[in-house]
């Protein structure tokens, strides 16, 4: 196995720079996990391989307004921070200030130890927020710097929701829409660097119709991170190591997974966070999902791995040489997805963050 295996040319034009108009109108390419038997749909058709007694599990996830651009104190160079995850225990937080792990920008400039601030403005020049990168992180994100965010506000969320953008994938660009339409329709808690993309295709309505087939809805929370958008730099991909991210598993979403697979119900993944989140909450002790709280997975799924909760799943269409690539791979196999992947091009669907779907069942 080879990270080669997992690569594939795509057109640019068929990388989506928008989303869908209409959220559930997007194509959905269904495809049979064993024998690889395609089908050319649409999303809202999902509800059509409904089976009762399914269970659909989501990531409630809301993705931060983590992208900063201000200047640099003292010099007024442009910089940029973009927040990753919060770090807690290393000091008191307050309301008006807290430590978050970041990636800045431009990174020679803004090293720990050199005074280095970056400020954030409103339109009339009033400063709401500002960054003070006080050291290197020490997580799996190279170069990155713990930062010190502050602010004259009563809230330091406030702030950032004032200054702070959507962090889109390096592959949109200029992409000036709505950025409601980067979350999804259930997404609660903003905990995440990027939006988990399979669930950008429900509706309201839809997920009604898909309970009203007989289907149950929980959720995970995964916070997603950066990685999502890496592809992988070692031809080995045995060698490549995942970063950590933090999942919950709530006791009512471990429950129902039970209960589906004493059914005989499937178990179905809206995303590959909500698949990491159940395989990485198996025990295989007790041969069951076990509730988790905000706990630590760097969990890599690539082929010869094995699926214990998860019986079927929608996603999108992944970058290549990604760690994505290889998670669909293993679900499937390589030859059923690569084959399905050049029959998306063939039939020019929209590819990643804001493309098309796919149910693999």
């Amino acid at each position: 196995m080879r990270t080669s295996d997992f690569d594939y040319e795509l057109p640019p034009e068929l990388i989506a720079q928008q989303p869908a108009s209409i959220r559930d109108r997007c194509r959905l390419l269904a495809m049979d996990r064993v024998s690889g038997a395609l089908e050319d749909r649409i999303f809202a058709d999902i509800v059509e391989y409904v089976q009762p007694g399914d269970l659909f599990v989501v990531n409630e996830t809301r993705v931060l307004p983590a992208r900063l651009l201000g200047r640099k104190r003292g010099t007024g160079g442009a910089a940029e921070v973009l927040l990753l995850n919060e770090v807690f225990g290393r000091e008191p937080k307050s309301d008006s200030s807290a430590l978050w792990e970041a990636l800045v920008k431009p990174g020679k400039r803004l090293k720990p130890g050199s005074d280095a601030v970056v400020d954030f403005t409103d339109a009339d020049g009033e400063v709401l927020l500002s960054a003070e990168v006080v050291d290197w992180a020490e997580g799996d994100v190279r170069g990155a710097r713990i930062v010190r965010l502050t602010t004259p506000l009563a809230a330091l969320d406030d702030a950032l929701h004032r200054v702070g953008r959507t962090p889109l994938p390096p592959y949109i660009r200029d992409y000036q829409g709505d950025d409601e339409l980067y979350q999804t329709v259930y997404s609660k808690r903003e905990s995440s660097a990027a939006a988990p993309t399979a669930g950008l295709h429900f509706t309201p309505e839809l997920i009604e119709a898909v309970k009203a087939a007989g289907a149950r809805w929980e959720t995970v929370e995964l916070e997603v991170g950066l990685d999502t958008f890496r592809i992988v730099d070692e031809e080995d991909p045995l060698q490549h190591r995942m970063h950590t991210e933090l999942y919950t598993v709530p006791p009512a979403t471990a429950e129902a997974v039970a209960e589906a697979k004493a059914a005989g119900g499937r178990v179905i993944a809206v995303g590959t966070t909500s698949v990491r989140s159940l395989e990485s909450a198996w025990d295989a002790a007790a041969d069951a999902v076990q509730p988790r709280e905000r706990a630590a997975t760097s969990l890599y799924l690539l082929p010869g791995s094995e699926f214990h909760a998860v019986d079927a799943l929608i996603t999108n269409f992944h970058v290549p040489r990604s760690t994505l690539m290889m998670l669909v791979s293993a679900f499937s196999t390589r030859e059923n997805i690569m084959a399905a992947y050049q029959h998306a091009i063939r039939e020019r669907y929209r590819f990643f963050s804001f493309g098309d779907a796919m149910f693999i069942h």
